[in-house]
C-alpha cells in the first residue's frame, strides 16, 4: 500500500506538468521558435527555467551525498553557482542582441558566427553533446534511486533504473512535441516544487537534525577541513571544482540557450538577479542538511541516499513529496539537456552538412527523440551504478570546460581567431580525456589539479598562441568591429556580411 501511495503521488505530479503544457497547446511554426520558444518569455518563467535547468535532481542525491561522504567541500556547488549568475549578468547583452539579430538558435551557432567557421561550429557543438550525455545518463541514475526508494523494498535498484529511463523516455513525448516553449512551462511547474517545496522541506529536515542530537558538534572533524597539502585529493583539489564549475557554467548547451530564450536584456539580468537567492537558499539548506545528516549510521554507510534517509524520518507522506521534489528537479534538467543537444544536432550538424539553415521544426523533432532514444540506451546498459554518482558530473565538467575560452575570449574579446578556438577545444578536450583516464579524481603531482583545469592552462596557451601568432585578416577585423556594433548599438549591422 505505501508504494502505491508513493507511486501514486509522483504520478500525479506527471499528469500536472503534462496537463500545463497541453493546457498551452502552442505549435511552433518555425525552427527558430522550436529551439528557442521564440525568444519570447519574461523574467518569472525566465528564473525558474534557467534555476530548474542548472539545479538537476542530483543535487540531492550526488551533490548532497558530497555534502554527506566528504564535509564542507560539499559546499562548492554553492560557490561556483553564484560565479554563475554573476556572468549570466555579463554574457546578457552581447548574447541576446547577436541571437536576435542573427536568429542564433544554439551556443554553437552563437560560436559560429563570432568566430565566421563552421568548423568552430561543429566542433563546439561536438564537445557540448559528448560532454552533456553522462550527464543526462546521471539524471536518469538519479531517478531510478527515487523509484527504488518509493518501492520500500520491493524494486531493486536496477529495475529502478529502467522505470526512470521510461519515465523520462515517456515525458520526452511533450519536449519532443512542444520544444523549448514547452520546456519552459513545465520547468515553471517543476521549479515550484522542486525548489519552493525542497527548500521548505529542507529547512524542517534541518530543525528536526538539530533538536535532535545531530547538530554540529556530533558531525566529524574531517568533514570541517578541505582536503589539504596531505591529503590524497591534494591541496588544490577544491580550488579545481569550483573553477570547473565557475568556468563551465555557460559552456552547456542547455544553460546557455536560457539568453535565447528571454524576450529581452533586462529579463536576463532580472532573471540572474531573481534566481541568486533562490539558488543561494536551496542549495544551501541542502548540502546542510547532509552535512549534518552525516553523524546518522545510514548516511555514513551511503551518503548518496541521505535526502530519503531523513526524509524517513517524516513518514510516507514526506517521503513522497521529498521523491516529488527529486523528479520535478530531473526532468527539468534532463528534457533541457536533451532539447539542447537535439537542437545542436539539428541545427549545428544537419544544418552544416545540408549547407543550409534549418527553418522545419520537424528537424528539431526528431533529432530531440533521437538523442532521447540513445541517452536512455546509455542508462539502461549503466543501470548498475548505484553509488558514487557524483564522479560522472565530475568527469562531465572536465570536458564542457573546455569551451570556455573559445567562448568566453570570443565574446569578451576581439582578437580571438578560429583556428586559435579550434586549436584550443581540440587540445584542451584531448588533454582533459587523457588526464582523466589516468588520474580519475585528481593529479597528485599538479597538486590535486583535476584533469579539466590541467587541460585548461594548455587549452588558453593554445588560443591566446594562435591568436598572437597569426591575427585577423583586415577584412576578418572589419566584420568583427561589424558584429560589435549590434550590442554596442553603434548603428545597423547587415546579417548577409557577418552570418555564417
Amino acid at each position: 500500500m505505501d508504494m502505491l501511495i508513493a507511486y501514486g503521488g509522483v504520478t500525479a505530479f506527471m499528469v500536472l506538468i503534462i496537463w500545463a503544457m497541453e493546457r498551452t497547446r502552442h505549435r511552433d511554426r518555425t525552427f527558430s521558435e522550436y529551439a528557442t520558444a521564440g525568444r519570447s518569455f519574461g523574467p518569472h518563467y525566465g528564473t525558474m527555467a534557467f534555476v530548474n535547468t542548472w539545479m538537476p535532481g542530483t543535487v540531492f542525491i550526488s551533490f548532497a551525498g558530497l555534502a554527506a561522504g566528504r564535509g564542507i567541500i560539499g559546499f562548492y556547488l554553492v560557490v561556483y553557482s553564484m560565479a554563475a549568475v554573476a556572468l549570466m549578468y555579463l554574457l546578457s547583452r552581447p548574447v541576446h542582441d547577436w541571437g536576435k539579430k542573427f536568429d542564433l538558435r544554439t551556443q554553437a551557432d552563437l560560436l559560429g558566427l563570432r568566430y565566421g567557421s563552421r568548423a568552430v561550429r561543429v566542433v563546439a557543438s561536438l564537445i557540448g553533446i559528448v560532454a552533456t550525455l553522462p550527464w543526462v545518463i546521471l539524471g536518469m541514475q538519479s531517478l531510478g534511486l527515487v523509484f527504488s526508494y518509493l518501492s520500500f523494498g520491493h524494486i531493486g535498484p536496477f529495475l529502478a533504473v529502467v522505470i526512470s529511463v521510461g519515465v523520462i523516455a515517456f515525458r520526452q513525448i511533450w519536449t519532443v512535441k512542444y520544444g523549448m516553449h514547452g520546456v519552459m512551462i513545465s520547468d515553471m511547474v517543476q521549479g515550484i516544487f522542486a525548489y519552493l517545496l525542497g527548500t521548505l522541506i529542507a529547512t524542517g529536515m534541518i530543525v528536526w537534525l538539530l533538536t535532535q542530537g545531530h547538530g554540529f558538534g556530533e558531525v566529524s572533524a574531517g568533514h570541517y577541513t578541505l582536503p589539504g597539502p596531505n591529503s590524497e585529493l591534494g591541496p588544490l583539489y577544491a580550488l579545481s571544482i569550483v573553477l570547473t564549475g565557475a568556468a563551465g557554467s555557460w559552456c552547456w548547451p542547455d544553460i546557455f540557450v536560457r539568453l535565447f530564450t528571454a524576450n529581452s536584456v533586462r529579463t536576463i539580468r532580472r532573471t540572474a538577479l531573481q534566481a541568486t537567492p533562490i539558488i543561494f537558499v536551496f542549495g544551501s539548506a541542502i548540502c546542510l542538511v547532509a552535512f549534518l545528516a552525516s553523524s546518522l549510521p545510514e548516511v555514513a554507510a551511503a551518503p548518496d541516499k541521505v535526502w530519503f534517509i531523513v526524509a524517513e524520518r517524516g513518514g510516507l507522506v514526506l517521503v513522497t513529496l521529498a521523491a516529488i521534489c527529486v523528479v520535478g528537479a530531473t526532468l527539468g534538467n534532463v528534457g533541457a539537456n536533451l532539447q539542447a543537444m537535439g537542437a545542436q544536432a539539428a541545427n549545428d550538424f544537419v544544418g552544416v552538412i545540408q549547407n543550409r539553415r534549418i527553418d522545419n521544426p520537424a528537424v528539431g523533432r526528431w533529432a530531440v527523440a533521437i538523442i532521447t532514444v540513445a541517452c536512455a540506451v546509455g542508462a539502461f546498459f549503466t543501470a548498475s551504478i548505484t553509488s558514487g554518482l557524483i564522479a560522472l558530473a565530475l568527469v562531465s565538467y572536465q570536458g564542457i570546460v573546455q569551451l570556455a575560452p573559445t567562448l568566453f575570449f570570443g565574446i569578451f574579446w576581439k582578437r580571438g581567431t578560429a583556428s586559435a578556438a579550434l586549436a584550443a577545444m581540440t587540445s584542451g578536450f584531448l588533454t582533459a580525456a587523457v588526464l582523466q583516464v589516468l588520474y580519475p579524481v585528481s593529479i597528485p603531482w599538479l597538486g590535486g589539479l583535476t584533469s579539466g583545469v590541467a587541460a585548461l592552462a594548455v587549452n588558453v596557451g593554445a588560443y591566446l598562441a594562435v591568436t598572437l601568432a597569426k591575427p585577423h585578416a583586415p577584412a576578418e577585423q572589419a566584420r568583427i568591429d561589424q558584429l560589435w556594433r549590434v550590442h554596442r548599438a553603434e548603428g545597423p549591422t547587415s546579417m548577409e556580411e557577418v552570418h555564417v
